[in-house]
């Protein structure tokens, strides 16, 4: 299952509220380039690759999409062995993939996709300048262009479109779930 959307939306704590009320769902472990922040954890929160070992994997097909991030240049794809993993223990494997992702997902998985769209495009534009404060004026624009054609271009595309209200992640996370049972993934 895929929770997708543009930075800072939430979709990082609308899986986690998931797990937190599902153990049978687990979060999906991508790899990427870039460099681990100070708090972040290998297997936890990527697998953190050299660049060359990141195409060895993809020349293997061991990760078979990816994409390069557009502000850092960084790339990020899903890692076959991590998926399969999680499926060959039962697991209701969750994930945040872009466009790329859920193209191959749901053609390799027939996995469910659901974008989360932010309450007001303003409201966005609040909460990624407050995740990131040092950020320059040229990494605002660049993420909140990418931001605006997602929502335009690639939210169309997913199963289905939930608005994350201001204060109100219990009631995503509910509609997350409501989702997940009438799909027949969780259980009454």
């Amino acid at each position: 299952m895929i929770i997708a959307g543009p930075s800072g939306v939430g979709k990082n704590s609308i899986i986690a509220g998931v797990i937190e009320r599902y153990p049978q769902c687990s979060e999906i472990v991508t790899a990427t380039t870039r460099v681990p922040r100070p708090h972040e954890k290998e297997e936890v929160d990527y697998y953190f690759l050299s660049s060359e070992v990141f195409e060895r994997h993809v020349a293997e097909g061991t990760i078979p999409e990816f994409r390069v991030h557009p502000t850092t240049g960084a790339r990020y794809g899903t890692y076959l062995p991590d998926l399969t993993a999680r499926l060959e223990r039962g697991d209701i494997a969750m994930g945040d993939f872009n466009i790329e992702g859920v193209r191959f997902l749901k053609k390799s998985f027939k996995a469910l996709a659901i974008f989360i769209l932010p309450p007001a495009f303003e409201l966005l534009e609040k909460r990624i300048r407050a995740r990131n404060a040092g950020m320059s004026e040229e990494e605002l624009y660049k993420r909140l262009t990418v931001a605006k054609q997602e929502i335009e271009q690639d939210a169309p595309l997913y199963d289905y479109r939930i608005v994350n209200e201001e204060g109100k992640l219990d009631e995503t996370v509910d509609k997350v779930i409501e989702i997940l049972k009438k799909e027949g993934y969780l259980q009454e």
